[in-house]
Formats: structure tokens, sequence, C-alpha cells
């Protein structure tokens, strides 16, 4: 009720004063989607998304995590992405997937955690195997998933195993993706247990840092999603047609877990603007058309 009534004072605010308002105030208050045509708008990390579709909490083959934070919705690419996924977890070995965040129904800026995730081509899924798929909606709040690499970041755990392999490279041969990031240790475990004439897909696997405990799938903009920006540069760009192994072992291991230490500190340039959070932006940082999507009913 008290998500409805300030929903309901922001959309009535005159035009150039909600667009100073925080975006994610405003789509944080949204508990349902548009009712338009699905589409994706602007940037996976400054956006908002028409369409969307709620992923059931529950399935033959997954289970919908943390329910109470809403943010199981995606675009119906994505839901059908992740549907299929959980059936090859099960080809594989596991009882299925559990799906942590998607995005809010109306996608946009979120009011706590995740900088992306806001045009419904991103899915978090869990490290942990699930041995059941009847969790109840308290026991989905309280447990928690696992994670696969070691403290000082450098190696994976006994958590690890060839299973947690297969579904990320099931994941990452599906042409409906772009990227998937991991934690740094898996990206090098996978680089060297990987088979020389088998290793094409790994360019899509990238480390990202605070991915433990789950891996986070991007899928690409999909077929005629003219309102969807595609992230530059491109994963074949970024592994230049290779792997992306070579330079991934020597950067993390190095730069990244042992950073070269400095002698001088780097002046803050008073000029340079700080890099704000999505949390920061307002309804004017974003695509014109998500001010469409809030208003639709």
């Amino acid at each position: 009720m008290i998500r409805s009534l300030i929903l309901i004072a922001a959309l009535c605010l005159p035009g150039a004063v909600q667009a100073q308002q925080l975006a994610n105030k405003l789509f944080g208050a949204h508990d349902t989607p548009s009712q338009q045509k699905a589409m994706p708008i602007g940037s996976y990390a400054k956006g908002c998304a028409a369409g969307l579709v709620e992923l059931p909490e529950t399935g033959a083959s997954w289970q919908a995590m943390r329910l109470s934070r809403g943010r199981n919705f995606g675009h119906p690419v994505m839901i059908d992405f992740l549907v299929d996924l959980s059936r090859t977890a099960q080809q594989i070995g596991w009882a299925g997937l559990y799906i942590g965040d998607i995005s809010q129904p109306r996608g946009g800026p979120m009011t706590s955690g995740h900088a992306s995730h806001q045009i419904g081509l991103d899915a978090d899924i869990w490290q942990l195997p699930p041995e059941r798929l009847n969790l109840t909606r308290a026991e989905r709040e309280n447990i928690s998933s696992i994670p696969v690499r070691s403290a000082d970041q450098k190696s994976v755990t006994r958590n690890w195993t060839k299973r947690h392999e297969a579904v990320m490279k099931a994941a990452a041969l599906d042409p409906r993706v772009d990227r998937i990031f991991v934690a740094a240790a898996v990206k090098i475990e996978m680089c060297k247990t990987a088979t020389r004439a088998d290793t094409k897909w790994l360019q899509k696997i990238r480390p990202v840092a605070g991915h433990d405990t789950h891996f986070h799938v991007r899928l690409k903009c999909p077929k005629g999603a003219r309102l969807c920006e595609t992230q530059t540069p491109t994963v074949a760009d970024l592994s230049k047609g290779g792997n992306g192994c070579d330079e991934t072992l020597m950067w993390w291991v190095t730069d990244y877990l042992n950073p070269p230490k400095s002698t001088t500190k780097k002046p803050v340039d008073p000029d340079v603007p700080r890099k704000r959070h999505p949390r920061e932006y307002t309804m004017a940082d974003l695509p014109k058309q998500c001010q469409d999507v809030l208003a639709s009913r």
C-alpha cells in the first residue's frame, strides 16, 4: 500500500520535477511490469525495460530465490533462457537451478545492490547446486549460496566441481548469451582444465570481482530490440578472437590480486566529476522512453 501511494504521488508530479526524482525510488515502487511490448531500453547499467515477464517462483527445474526483493522479472528471451538452462542443468546431474536476481518489474536502477540488471537481460545463478526444488518462501530468504573461490581469490575451493563448469559451459555455448561474469579464480581454473581443441567458448567467461557465490549471465540485445544498447567493446573485441585465458591469468594474478605498490599518491583532479552510482541517477539520466514505462499501466 505504501509503495503504491509513493508511486501515485511521484507520477502526479510535473514532468520537470519528476525528471529530477531518483530513478531507483520510482522504479522500485512498481510491483508489476508495464503492459507494453517487451523492449529493453538503454544499456545494462543505465536503462529500464518494458513488458517484462515474471519468472514463476517455482518450476520443474528451478526456484527463484529471495522473492521479497521482487527481482524475478526479465525479458521473455531471458526467461526462456533460464528455463532452458535449468533443464540442461538437470541433464548434467543437478536437481535444477536456484536463480537469484534478474530485474525489477520495470527494470531500472535498483534501490540496493546491482549497478546493472536494469533492462531484463542480466541474471544471477547461484553456485549452490539445489538439493530440492520445494523450498518455502521463508527458506528461500534464509538459505545462502556457497563460495567457489578461496579467501585469497587465487584458487577455487572444494565446492567447485566439473558439474559447475559444465553448467557454465552450456550457458556460454548458448547463442543468446553475450558474456558470463565469474570470480577470477573460476576463470583461471577453467583455463587450466579446458582442452586446447575446445576453448573458444571461454571468451564469454569474464572475471569480475564479487562473483564468488553466483555467476552472472548477460544476454545479447534480442533481435529487433531497437532501443537496446549493445555492450561495447564486445567479448570478441576484448579477447581478440581468442579465449581470454592468457591476459586473464597474467592480469588477475599479478595486477589485480597482487597490485604493484605505488610510491606516489595520485592527485584528485577537481575538474573531473566523480563517477556516479546508478542509485544516484535521476529520470533525466535515463532514456526518455523510461518515462513511458513508468507511466504505463
